[in-house]
C-alpha cells in the first residue's frame, strides 16, 4: 500500500511538472454591429462582423523545452457571428509553430506579413472599421493589377523575430515560397525603435509574381503618446512595373474615462497608366465605451470620397466608379 502510495505521488509530481511546463489557451473575439451603408444612391442596411475586432477562435500554446528554449503554435480561425456559419475557420488567420529562445524567435506557417503588421500597428483603428487604413492601401487600386495575395497574410512563410531585450530596436525578417501559387512568393523585412512615449519603424517587400515586375511595398509609421492622446502617422507606397499607389494616414485615440475616442484621415493616389485618377480619401470617427476589460459597445462612422476611376466601398453594393461610401453603425465586442 505505501509503495502504491508513493508511486502515485511520484507520477503525480511528473504531472505537475509537465503541467508546469507546458500551457494551452483557448481564446477568441466575438464582435457583431448594426450598419448602414450608403454608396452614390444605394443604401444597405446589415448586421456585420469584425467592424472594432476580427472575430476569431483561437488555440495558442508553449511548452518549456530547457535551456531557456520554448516551443510554440497558434492556430486561429475567423467566425461569421451574425448567421453561425463557420465563415473562415479553416484557421487561415494564422496557423503556426514556433522556436523561441534568447535569440528571438523562429516562426513558420500562415501569418502576417510585416508590411501589413506595420501599417497596421500606427493605425489608431487597428485594421478594423469604417475610418482603418486599409480600406485605402489594401484596396483593388492599390493592388496595381498585380495579382498579388499578400497585402495582409502570407502562406508557406518562414518568420524570423528579435528577442524583446535589445534597448527599444525590433524588427523581423520574412520568406514565403510561391510554390507553384502566383502572388504568395514574398521576402520583407521590418525594423522599429520603442521607448517611452515614442515608437517608429519601416518595412519593405517584394511579392514575386513569375513576371519581370514585381509587387513592391514600402512604408514607415510613427506614434507619440502623449497621455491625453495618442498621435500616430504613416505613408505607403506599393509600386508594380510603372504602377505606383501612394497612400498616408494620420490618425489619434483619445482615452475618456472608461471610453476611447478615435479619428483618421486617410488619402490614396495611383499614379501611372490608366490607374491615374483612381484617387480616394477616408474620414473617420469611433467612439468605445468599456463596460469591462472584455465587453466594449462602439459607435463609428465613416466617409470614403472616390475620384475618377476609383470605386472602393465600405461595405454594400459598389455602384461604378466615382462614387462617395458613407458608413455608420454601432455593436458589441466580447473577448474571451
Amino acid at each position: 500500500m505505501k509503495k502504491s502510495l508513493l508511486a502515485l505521488a511520484v507520477l503525480g509530481a511528473f504531472a505537475g511538472a509537465a503541467s508546469a511546463q507546458s500551457s494551452l489557451t483557448v481564446f477568441g473575439i466575438v464582435d457583431l454591429s448594426v450598419n448602414s451603408v450608403k454608396n452614390g444612391s444605394i443604401t444597405q442596411k446589415s448586421m456585420g462582423s469584425n467592424q472594432l475586432n476580427s472575430n476569431r477562435l483561437g488555440f495558442r500554446g508553449t511548452e518549456d523545452l530547457g535551456g531557456g528554449m520554448s516551443a510554440g503554435f497558434w492556430i486561429e480561425g475567423g467566425m461569421s457571428n451574425d448567421d453561425g456559419t463557420p465563415g473562415g475557420l479553416n484557421f487561415q488567420r494564422r496557423s503556426t509553430v514556433s522556436l523561441l529562445g534568447s535569440f528571438g524567435e523562429v516562426r513558420l506557417g500562415r501569418d502576417y506579413t510585416n508590411t501589413f503588421t506595420n501599417v497596421a500597428s500606427f493605425d489608431a483603428y487597428g485594421a478594423n472599421g469604417f475610418g482603418n487604413f486599409s480600406n485605402i492601401y489594401a484596396s483593388t487600386p492599390a493592388g496595381l493589377g498585380s495579382g498579388a495575395t499578400t497585402a495582409v497574410r502570407a502562406n508557406n512563410m518562414v518568420g524570423y523575430f528579435t528577442p524583446g531585450n535589445l534597448g527599444g530596436l525590433y524588427g523581423s525578417a520574412q520568406i514565403a515560397a510561391g510554390e507553384g501559387t502566383k502572388g504568395n512568393k514574398y521576402t520583407g523585412f521590418r525594423l522599429g525603435y520603442a521607448a517611452g512615449p515614442v515608437d517608429v519603424a519601416v518595412a519593405m517587400s517584394q511579392t514575386d509574381l513569375g513576371t519581370a515586375d514585381k509587387y513592391k511595398v514600402f512604408n514607415v509609421g510613427a506614434s507619440y503618446n502623449l497621455g491625453v492622446a495618442k498621435l500616430l502617422a504613416q505613408y505607403d507606397q506599393r509600386k508594380y512595373g510603372a504602377l505606383k499607389y501612394t497612400s498616408y494616414q494620420f490618425s489619434t485615440s483619445v482615452p475618456l474615462g472608461q471610453g476611447e475616442f478615435r479619428a483618421s484621415y486617410a488619402k490614396g493616389n495611383a499614379e501611372g497608366g490608366t490607374t491615374s485618377a483612381n484617387d480616394a480619401s477616408l474620414l473617420g470617427f469611433e467612439y468605445i465605451y468599456n463596460l469591462s476589460k472584455r465587453t466594449a459597445l462602439y459607435t463609428q462612422y465613416g466617409r470614403l470620397s472616390n475620384k475618377g476611376a476609383s470605386a472602393i466601398a465600405l461595405g454594400g453594393v459598389s455602384t461604378g466608379s466615382g462614387f462617395t461610401s458613407t458608413g455608420y453603425g454601432a455593436g458589441v465586442r466580447h473577448i474571451f
